[in-house]
């Protein structure tokens, strides 16, 4: 492991190429670069059209003190009010492509990074085996992580967390479509992070989200013994320029590989843990169990 985390970190979205990093302020939160840029053009628009935070705010349907928040960086807009403080201001759409960015930043810091490699990605292989991999998971079921998080999370955070990891999905319908593979440990599945409503609610999902075309969801056996996965969770991803690229992660650490030899190492052992775990239709068989059993 102690390769492949030594070939790049992440911090706030950058790439870190050396060994030294920025220290955090301490004069307050250390908010997204993306945030902020936003609300500096959304001031710039307000101002050139003539209106204050209160009017833009009665226009859109907003509170003085969202329009506030929003422009000073300390929240991020969502899609609704980015495309109602558009038209409003006839910005051209100016603000919707910065959509994306804000969206991104709602991360976890430590994942950013791998985000925008991930978001371009035609095809993805995941193997998770304590829980069931953020792009199949239901709002319910990484709302309960969240919420667990230790230390604990504030409410807004939390929203902001799962908001980010549903909108991560969007790779599963994405035209062009992603060649997506996901082996998750049996053990992820019977783990009760949430309530038995919430975790029959994520095997059903399971269930659906493995119908599509570009899906693949595989199970490992709890009682396999031994196999190429027990040093952890990995991803491998490859971009459209056909360049490999892996990714670890754990206790909010995530290392983004780029070292050809590292990324060949996790390619063979998915391979392995593909032909080790359950087929398609004999994992959908044990996920039914599952539901039935609830």
């Amino acid at each position: 492991m102690g390769r492949a985390c030594a070939v790049r970190t992440v911090r706030d979205g950058a790439d870190t190429r050396t060994a030294r990093t920025a220290k955090p302020k301490e004069d307050g939160p250390d908010l997204p670069g993306a945030w902020s840029a936003y609300g500096v053009l959304l001031r710039h628009l307000r101002k050139r059209a003539g209106l204050n935070q209160q009017q833009l705010g009665d226009a859109i349907g907003y509170s003085l003190e969202q329009v506030a928040s929003v422009e000073q960086g300390r929240r991020p807009a969502k899609v609704a009010f980015t495309a109602a403080a558009d038209r409003a201001l006839e910005a051209g759409g100016v603000l919707e492509v910065l959509q994306e960015e804000v969206d991104r930043a709602k991360l976890p810091r430590f994942f950013r990074n791998f985000a925008l490699f991930e978001a371009e990605a035609v095809s993805r292989s995941d193997y998770e085996p304590l829980l069931v991999p953020g792009l199949l998971q239901t709002e319910e079921y990484a709302r309960a992580l969240f919420a667990g998080h230790c230390p604990p999370l504030s409410d807004e955070v939390i929203d902001q967390h799962t908001e980010a990891r549903l909108g991560r999905q969007k790779l599963l319908t994405r035209v062009p479509l992603a060649e997506l593979s996901f082996i998750i440990g049996e053990e992820a599945l019977r783990n009760p992070v949430a309530n038995r409503e919430v975790m029959r609610g994520q095997w059903r999902y399971l269930l659906e989200v493995r119908m599509a075309r570009n899906v693949e969801v595989q199970v490992m056996p709890a009682e396999y013994g031994f196999h190429p996965g027990l040093n952890g969770p990995f991803v491998v991803v490859e971009t459209r320029e056909h360049q490999h690229l892996g990714y670890i992660e754990s206790q909010e650490v995530g290392c983004v590989a780029h070292d050809p030899a590292v990324v060949s190492a996790f390619g063979l052992r998915y391979g392995k843990l593909r032909s080790q775990a359950l087929s398609g239709v004999e994992s959908a068989r044990l996920i039914e169990r599952l539901v039935g059993e609830a």
